[in-house]
């Protein structure tokens, strides 16, 4: 996988000057348009999207340098329809304008080529399982939320304390399927997964009843599920296991994600300072 990865990367430097689309870089990574976002934001900290403006910006920063060509045919030859467009975005990653740049020879911001490696660095065994559950049914309480990456997410942590414990009582006596209990579930998730883009955040129970009066439904396809269990320090624990999923386990594992929601299942301790989670995504097999 990451051998194919980086054969994407490569793909990326030799177009920086033309369109580049993710569904012809996930042909390269011989993987699906979705798990390329999922692996890469995972595995490089940043949306791929991203990535390729800011590589774009830094090989234009150095034709703004050189004295290459005027700054409009830079611009027109990075993607800008317009001078203005491209200052806009040369100054929000350089901190100075293309014109001021050329002047006076500023040193600019760079963004490096990503080669991806594996490490392996004596980690415990992660504990994980692959299931096939038939279609089935997310019911409770839901709330559009931002994401984010690390750190207590406030926007969630609201939400849940505005839930009444009998609210909560009543729903959990509904959960006749695993994964067992009150899970939180993330759906609609943009495809960047950049920080603070929002998603939707479902608080309830996957059950075959009908949803009580007040809440909401999600429907569920049917399909494979990798389950991934961690315990430690909340929500640290928690957040390294959805991290070590995507950079570990997916890159050693014939498997990628598919769309479709995450299911978290979290017992806390009493002092709430520790947690054991299930983590639920949806899963399938890398064509061959």
């Amino acid at each position: 996988m990451l051998e194919r990865l980086n054969q994407a990367m490569e793909e990326i430097e030799r177009h920086l000057d033309q369109s580049i689309e993710v569904a012809a870089l996930a042909r390269t990574a011989a993987t699906s348009e979705y798990h390329l976002r999922r692996m890469f934001s995972a595995l490089a900290g940043v949306p791929l999207s991203e990535y390729i403006r800011r590589r774009r910006l830094t090989v234009a920063g150095a034709e703004v340098l050189a004295g290459n060509g005027t700054l409009l045919d830079i611009a027109v030859r990075y993607g800008y329809g317009s001078g203005e467009a491209f200052a806009r975005a040369f100054r929000a990653m350089h901190g100075v304008g293309p014109g001021e740049a050329r002047r006076t020879g500023t040193a600019l911001v760079s963004q490096p080529r990503l080669t991806f490696r594996l490490t392996v660095e004596g980690k415990s065994s992660m504990r994980y399982r692959v299931v096939d559950r038939p279609a089935f049914t997310v019911a409770g309480l839901k709330a559009r939320v931002p994401l984010v990456h690390s750190g207590p997410n406030q926007a969630i942590i609201d939400f849940v304390r505005g839930i009444g414990p009998e609210t909560l009582e009543r729903l959990e006596k509904l959960s006749d399927q695993e994964p067992q209990g009150i899970v939180a579930v993330c759906d609609d998730l943009d495809p960047s997964r950049a920080e603070g883009t929002e998603l939707d955040y479902y608080h309830g129970v996957i059950t075959s009843a009908d949803a009580p009066e007040g809440t909401v439904v999600l429907p569920v396809a049917a399909g494979a599920w990798g389950v991934f269990t961690t315990s430690g320090p909340a929500p640290q624990a928690i957040q390294e296991l959805w991290r070590d999923v995507f950079t570990e386990w997916f890159p050693s594992n014939p498997y990628r994600s598919r769309p479709g929601p995450e299911i978290l299942r979290v017992r806390m301790s009493p002092d709430h300072s520790e947690a054991d989670a299930e983590l639920w995504l949806p899963v399938e097999r890398e064509q061959s």
